[in-house]
């Protein structure tokens, strides 16, 4: 479709149905675009981060570098990127997405997190998404990460392994445990299909969650990956949850 005729037909359609904004519904200039209110409360993570956890940090950013809690406790994956902090109108589109059936915010969310990603992306690298395990997914009928992980995968021409991770056993909701009941709570509940088992070894991959609290289901995701083989993990999130202190 020559370009000429697609501007016209979007003029035409915003004149039927003006843009909104993805969070409140209030009227935008464009689409999938944010109102001058909810953008205040949007905590984008730019400048210096955390390069494993992608944790703001004060300073600028002179090269990678590691948050304190990153150095006193080391990852398993290798980088780590987040679009933006788990609060105001970044939890809130979140959520939305997660528990109000929100597909249609997958794209721009899925843009936000692509530019955050861009200083780890390697080329070739193989895009998965933690999974659910399968009685959750009944539940929720989609799993968030998935469709984050596969436009992610299609906006920077990647593979993408949508059931790459299995979930072994089914967990307990993990809000309010310490560092440490997460990380016991997920204990052998993650491994590798055993039918990409070949495909990854040697591959650079890159895990994708919605939300990184403590990190335990990316730990225990980056795991059994390296356990099978991959030579390396990388970590994007779209949201942080912000550290106390």
């Amino acid at each position: 479709m020559p370009d000429a005729l697609r501007a016209a037909l979007r003029v035409a359609l915003h004149t039927v149905f003006p843009p909104r904004c993805i969070c409140c519904g209030a009227a935008v200039g464009s689409d999938d675009g944010l109102c001058p209110a909810c953008w205040r409360e949007m905590s984008f993570l730019a400048g210096t981060v955390c390069d494993c956890c992608g944790t703001p940090l004060p300073g600028e950013d002179a090269g990678p570098v590691l948050c304190d809690d990153c150095l006193t406790r080391p990852r398993p994956w290798g980088r780590g990127r987040a679009a933006f902090l788990y609060d105001g109108t970044g939890r809130k589109l979140v959520l939305q997405l997660k528990h109000a059936d929100r597909l249609d915010l997958v794209p721009p969310l899925a843009a936000m997190l692509a530019r955050a990603v861009q200083p780890i992306l390697r080329p070739k690298m193989l895009v998965a998404p933690v999974p659910l395990h399968r009685l959750r997914l009944l539940r929720r009928k989609f799993n968030q990460s998935a469709m984050l992980a596969q436009a992610l995968a299609r906006e920077g021409g990647l593979a993408c392994l949508p059931d790459l991770f299995l979930r072994t056993r089914a967990t307990a909701a993990m809000e309010g445990m310490t560092r440490a009941e997460r990380r016991s709570n997920l204990d052998g509940a993650i491994a590798v299909n055993p039918k990409y088992r070949d495909r990854i070894r040697g591959r650079q991959l890159l895990v994708i969650d919605d939300v990184l609290t403590s990190g335990a289901t990316l730990e225990a995701t980056a795991a059994a990956a390296l356990a099978a083989g991959a030579a390396g993990v990388s970590v994007a999130v779209l949201a942080r949850v912000a550290r106390d202190g």
